[in-house]
């Protein structure tokens, strides 16, 4: 009789995030940028180069913006190794108790957690300690690059959208087009992301529906009194 693998979500947390984080901010903040200066405007090339430029920057900045947190992260994670790695070297004896101790505060008792920690520790001492004492596994490991690449692309994806709308929708109309697309879209960016990760979907899409629609209608608002107080 085959078991069958339990389904976990946890997993996907990182990438999950990273994603729906850069492609709802590139869906929302590309079309509020739309709006705005649709509401002040009657014709289109402005409101097509406010959604270009409101994409790449926000796209850049994105990426700008992981790409230093997460290499911050790094060097503190690689910091962490290197501390332990001279420790292992220096005061063994003491690393491997403290490696034991930890597996006793997890539930073994003290024969047990020191067999477990003298044959991790023979296997492999600096991932042991890594992973347990320091929580730094090759899953949850900081990746600046990566990190980067994919809130750019993230935030480019999502930005398409009301850049493309701006192509082609009535200018006229574009304010209703923007809003009733770009809705569209994060409601079904929410409804993925929930799927995708086990959450409910109903408080997904409430969630974004509501602050999809305060960002988009603030903004609209600036570009109305702007276009008032300009005309």
């Amino acid at each position: 009789m085959s078991m069958e693998r339990e389904k976990h979500y946890v997993n996907r947390s990182g990438w999950l995030r990273a994603a729906v984080l850069g492609a709802n901010d590139g869906i929302l903040s590309t079309a509020s940028i739309v709006i705005g200066v649709a509401v002040a405007s009657q014709t289109r090339n402005p409101i097509v180069l406010a959604g270009i430029a409101g994409m790449v920057a926000g796209a850049l900045s994105m990426a700008a913006g992981e790409y230093v947190s997460v290499s911050s992260q790094s060097d503190i994670e690689e910091a962490d190794l290197k501390r332990e790695s001279e420790e292992l070297k220096n005061v063994p004896e003491s690393e491997l108790k403290e490696l034991a101790l930890i597996y006793q505060k997890r539930g073994l008792d003290e024969k047990l957690s020191m067999q477990v920690a003298q044959q991790l520790t023979d296997h492999d001492a600096l991932e042991a300690h890594s992973r347990d004492e320091l929580g730094i596994s090759e899953l949850t490991q900081a990746k600046p690059l990566q990190a980067a690449l994919a809130s750019c692309a993230a935030f480019t994806s999502g930005g398409l959208i009301p850049v493309m709308v701006a192509f082609f929708s009535p200018v006229k109309q574009m304010v209703y087009f923007q809003y009733v697309l770009a809705l569209i879209a994060l409601i079904i960016l929410g409804v993925i992301a929930a799927k995708t990760g086990g959450s409910n979907i109903s408080k997904a899409v409430i969630r974004i529906s509501f602050w999809g629609t305060v960002a988009m209608g603030i903004t609209a608002l600036i570009g109305y009194v702007f276009g008032v107080n300009m005309a």
